[in-house]
């Protein structure tokens, strides 16, 4: 007699119990928020000044003539205060309601802030508003270029400290040739020729041989330093009717965006410089996120091993990419003599580079928004020229420390919790 076993089947998994993820209430933003608030009720009502605040908003040459605004100092600092008050109570209840608050309201704040700052300063007395905006553009346009061969060369592995001393060669050299030449634009294509040879340096230092690209950085630094000074006391100073004096573009007013109220004169009435600037931004915006280029420079600035395993060179990349930084970085060196003081000075690049790198850290290694954090230091450093000029009671010290105060603020304060690409700053050693 048979008998049967019988077949047991086997349970069916259970599915695993999904975690629940608990909101993390970040007070930081709301904090940073309430400083700025006490610190604007302080100045704008505490410390509150009468008299009338003016904003020009065209120049003698506009085709349109905008009337000016005036603002009563002192209640406009009552209203903005009541406005800043509100703000940070909404972002307050946003954290209790475990929402962050939204780029658009600190902007807003941001805005506000600025508003009744500039009418405190201005009682009595008339601010430019587009030759405020037109003096911040030409100051944040080798930032700008800094920054963008700041974000290249991060997003491809590579810890570009080395803008400053690639500013600074790109300054010398566009002087010395565009001064031999009468040709600014090959002291335009002299300058980038002169980021690239430093920004090959640092390349091979750190791709090829290892050495720690922070390190490799400073030390470039300070031989750019060292270098152009040498060269600038003992060959350029002395003979410089004919090495330094350099040719500076001329102003190229594109018609009818010119004519536009405010914003025509600022952007569209600039040297040939700053519209490569324009063009730049762009195509390296696109291409870093919508091109095979862009795709293998982030794979191997995010993960060489990857990248290697899919036949990417992760030297070669980085090498070539770096480069191609050190050139943007250049025509940014170029923009001190050819566009903006039109003759080389020894040091003149005074700290830019490491404002530039401190936009591509602000704007979380994107071009467009290390682009925004470049114009914000931009109009930081403007900011303090334009007040003095218009006898503002604010210090000049406290005017001459505004554009660090902006970048400490930004980077430790406003960016909050970001990530640069992971292998960023790791040599990379093939298994």
């Amino acid at each position: 007699m048979s008998t049967v076993t019988p077949v047991v089947q086997p349970a069916a998994p259970t599915a695993p119990e999904t975690p629940d993820f608990e909101f993390v209430k970040s007070w930081k933003v709301t904090i940073a928020l309430s400083i700025f608030t006490v610190f604007g009720i302080l100045l704008l009502v505490v410390f509150g000044r009468d008299g009338i605040s003016t904003m020009r908003l065209s120049t003698s040459s506009d085709l349109i003539q905008l009337p000016d605004v005036e603002l009563p100092t002192r209640l406009t600092g009552i209203v903005i205060s009541v406005l800043l008050l509100l703000i940070t109570a909404a972002s307050v209840w946003l954290v209790q309601a475990q929402a962050k608050a939204p780029i658009w309201l600190i902007s807003v704040f941001a805005v506000l802030l600025l508003i009744g700052f500039l009418s405190w300063a201005a009682a009595d007395k008339a601010i430019p508003v587009p030759g405020l905006l037109f003096g911040s553009l030409s100051l944040a346009v080798p930032l700008i270029f800094g920054a963008l061969g700041g974000v290249i060369s991060e997003r491809v592995g590579v810890v570009n400290i080395a803008i400053e001393g690639q500013l600074l060669a790109g300054a010398f050299t566009s002087a010395m040739v565009a001064s031999l030449t009468q040709q600014p634009l090959l002291g335009l294509l002299a300058a980038m020729l002169a980021g690239v040879l430093v920004s090959m340096v640092l390349a091979a230092f750190s791709i090829k041989y290892f050495v720690d690209q922070v390190i490799v950085g400073v030390v470039l630094n300070v031989l750019v330093v060292g270098l152009t000074g040498f060269l600038y006391s003992q060959v350029m100073a002395p003979n410089a009717e004919l090495l330094n004096q350099p040719p500076r573009f001329e102003r190229i007013n594109i018609p009818l965006l010119s004519e536009i109220p405010i914003i025509g004169p600022v952007f569209f009435r600039q040297t040939l410089i700053v519209y490569i600037m324009y063009v730049a931004v762009a195509v390296v915006f696109y291409g870093i996120f919508h091109t095979k280029w862009g795709l293998r420079l982030r794979s191997v600035g995010e993960h060489p091993q990857a990248a290697d395993t899919v036949g990417i060179n992760v030297a070669s990349t980085r090498f070539w990419n770096v480069s191609i930084a050190g050139a943007i970085v250049g025509l940014g060196g170029a923009y001190f003599t050819l566009g903006s003081v039109g003759a080389f000075g020894k040091e003149m690049t005074a700290g830019a580079g490491f404002i530039a790198l401190a936009a591509v850290i602000f704007g979380r290694w994107d071009p467009i928004r290390a682009t925004l954090a470049a114009l914000l230091f931009g109009f930081a450093s403007n900011l303090q020229n334009v007040l003095s000029i218009i006898g503002s009671p604010v210090p000049s010290e406290f005017m001459l420390m505004l554009p660090y105060l902006v970048t400490i603020f930004a980077v430790a304060g406003l960016v909050g919790q970001s990530r640069g690409p992971a292998a960023s700053g790791k040599p990379y050693i093939k298994s």
